[in-house]
């Protein structure tokens, strides 16, 4: 079996877990070809550096979140790459052994109109007794569908919706929501013949009452995605509806003897008492019935279903009016004199280059998230012979020097009389920054301090930010669409979704 990988780029989230080391010493051994880079994005807020360098690995990259949960170390580790491919693996995981060459083979099957393809997932049982409740739910995974444990999207797929809804702040239901938007866009996915084992991870005895945070996942899943969303997901509804029984009952036991109606009070405290004991036997009957089992099961069984119900509720509030999830832009163009430093007409001297307040910050904040940046700039002093090409070069080379490296340069050297297509408001440079990048203009951002800006942007079907400086005609305020009072707050916007 043979296969070229130079076109996908392998996603690895994670939290330092010693789990990777067993991950990236199955993918360092592993037969067939490489993929283009091994991205590890460290989800870590703290931590000493991750040490990933085994012989036999692809190009390693590692990059940091600070801490920001599973959804945006995804986001961050796809938006870094630049192949047509993004195979992501959990942290947890071992790949087979031809897991390369089976990737590679499942990527050149796919006909154009397959967004991306999940492998196949073993979860090892123990042979010698019957599974736990926390085993038992773990190779639930093994029939899961779209889960990122090893899942390869298109990065323009990725790019069309956005990315993962980082609103989702666990590894739950992210993945499915993913996916729902995905072939929302008319796209589908399909199932590869590539295998990965999940081992059941080490847990202590109350992860299954942790997990039922996912009750507010579940709503946002259902105001993003309607009422259907569980059967287009193939996601169970589970005992929520009797969990919001039991813990009805509990209540009522309570409240009707603070009323002071003790035998109504204690009906309902045998209500309560038969669904926990039904619950706890539903989740004891099945497994190894060990002593110390048969106590985890009694002790989560009372407290799960008032833990789900409470997170069902505060989802319903936090979630009521959830807009659709847009992520972040795959490219931010700056204008830049007014914009990103401060204005001196015709400028030819780097020496008087200065950035406005909290620029280098602002743009740092982009990289940091994995959003390309470019510059965008009106230079008709060359036009009009007040300075030369090399001089205009080299106060773009200072405002790098200052404010980082940016993505994408684009300067419109003609004068306004020259009826070029790139002299903002014409749309050509913005055209031109997203052509040489792969980005759809639509998923781009123009920042700018004029009407001009904001027009070029409108023209290329792009989106545009005015950040108004004492020289915004009060005509071009009252236009924009999108205003922010500073450079810093505009950025702030951008990557919060508001965009």
């Amino acid at each position: 079996m043979t296969g070229d990988l130079s076109g996908c780029t392998v996603v690895v989230p994670t939290i330092g877990r010693p789990s990777l080391d067993v991950l990236l010493d199955a993918l360092a051994s592993s037969t067939g070809p490489r993929p283009a880079e091994l991205v590890l994005v460290d989800d870590r807020p703290t931590g000493e550096p991750l040490r990933p360098e085994r012989p036999g690995l692809p190009p390693v990259r590692v990059v940091r979140t600070g801490g920001g949960g599973p959804a945006r170390a995804r986001n961050l580790g796809w938006r870094t790459a630049r192949t047509e491919w993004i195979a992501f693996l959990d942290d947890d995981v071992v790949p087979d052994p031809d897991w390369y060459e089976r990737l590679a083979a499942d990527l050149a099957a796919l006909p154009d109109d397959v967004a991306g393809t999940q492998g196949r997932v073993r979860v090892p049982l123990p042979e010698d007794r019957k599974p736990t409740d926390w085993e038992r739910g773990t190779a639930g995974l093994a029939t899961s569908s779209w889960i990122t444990a090893d899942l390869a999207y298109r990065r323009s797929a990725l790019a069309a919706v956005g990315g993962f809804d980082e609103r989702f702040p666990r590894a739950f239901r992210e993945d499915s929501d993913l996916a729902l938007r995905v072939m929302d866009t008319g796209s589908s996915l399909s199932r590869g013949q590539r295998w990965i084992t999940h081992p059941v991870r080490p847990v202590d005895r109350w992860v299954s009452a942790r997990v039922q945070a996912g009750n507010a996942d579940d709503v946002l899943m259902r105001r993003l995605h309607g009422p259907t969303w569980r059967d287009r997901a193939d996601a169970a509804l589970g005992r929520r509806p009797r969990h919001l029984a039991v813990t009805g009952a509990a209540l009522a036991a309570v409240g009707l003897l603070a009323a002071g109606k003790p035998k109504a009070a204690g009906l309902a405290a045998l209500g309560w008492l038969a669904g926990t004991a039904e619950f706890a036997w539903a989740r004891i009957a099945p497994g190894p019935r060990t002593r110390a089992e048969v106590a985890t099961m009694a002790l989560t069984s009372a407290v799960i279903p008032p833990l789900a119900t409470w997170h069902f509720l505060r989802g319903a509030v936090v979630h009521r009016d959830v807009p659709a999830w847009r992520g972040l832009p795959d490219l931010v163009l700056f204008d830049r004199d007014g914009t990103l430093v401060h204005d001196v007409p015709y400028n030819g001297d780097p020496a008087l280059v200065a950035p406005v307040d909290g620029a280098r910050e602002a743009l740092d904040a982009l990289r940091a998230r994995g959003v390309r940046i470019g510059l965008v700039t009106n230079q008709s002093g060359v036009g009009r012979g007040l300075i030369t090409r090399a001089q205009a070069d080299a106060v773009n080379a200072r405002v790098a020097e200052l404010l980082g490296p940016f993505d994408t340069v684009q300067v419109c050297p003609h004068a306004p009389e020259d009826g070029c297509d790139c002299r903002k408001p014409a749309p050509g440079m913005v055209l031109a920054a997203c052509a040489e990048l792969g980005v759809e203009p639509a998923r781009c951002v123009v920042v700018g301090d004029i009407a001009a800006d904001l027009g070029a942007a409108a023209a290329a079907g792009a989106h545009g930010i005015l950040v108004p400086t004492p020289v915004t005609l009060p005509a071009e305020v009252t236009a924009a669409r999108h205003r922010a009072p500073t450079l810093t707050e505009a950025v702030d916007d951008v990557l919060a979704g508001a965009w």
